[in-house]
């Protein structure tokens, strides 16, 4: 069962002297965005991110570190089959964001038609979602702040 909340990933990596973002290009709707999806039964956000990272780009085992930004989606964007099990006048969800490094190759699912590594500008004008662009904004913040993540 699809639970009410909502993850992203933001992968990252240090190359040519410079942050690089990968962006995600959906099959099905045409639009730009991080690594997505939505709990089941049982899993803690962080589990959730480290699944869908992996049935999205085929890493295993992903170190995440969880970031502050979190947003708040309408329901109405998901398919109605997971509002019959949601509580009664779920109208937003929260969206939990989440970094990880990501140095290796990245293998794409059906959900997405390619992928992107961009700079912090190129990937901020590149995505849809206002919380994908918030979420960047921190992770971008930190990484030049020299945070560990």
């Amino acid at each position: 069962m699809r639970l009410p909340y909502q993850v992203l990933a933001l992968p990252y990596r240090f190359r040519n002297g410079k942050y690089e973002f990968c962006v995600f290009h959906r099959a099905d709707n045409g639009q730009y965005q991080f690594v997505s999806g939505g709990g089941e039964d049982g899993e803690t956000p962080r589990e959730t991110v480290v699944r869908e990272i992996f049935e999205e780009t085929g890493l295993k085992n992903a170190k995440v570190t969880r970031l502050t930004s979190t947003a708040y989606i309408p329901v109405c964007i998901f398919s109605p089959k997971y509002l019959e099990f949601w509580p009664k006048h779920t109208y937003v969800i929260p969206e939990y964001a989440f970094a990880y490094g990501c140095d290796m190759e990245i293998v794409l699912s059906e959900e997405h038609t390619e992928c992107f590594w961009l700079d912090y500008e190129k990937a901020l004008g590149t995505l849809t979602w206002d919380s994908n662009k918030t979420a960047l904004f921190e992770l971008n913040c930190r990484l030049h702040a020299g945070e560990t993540l």
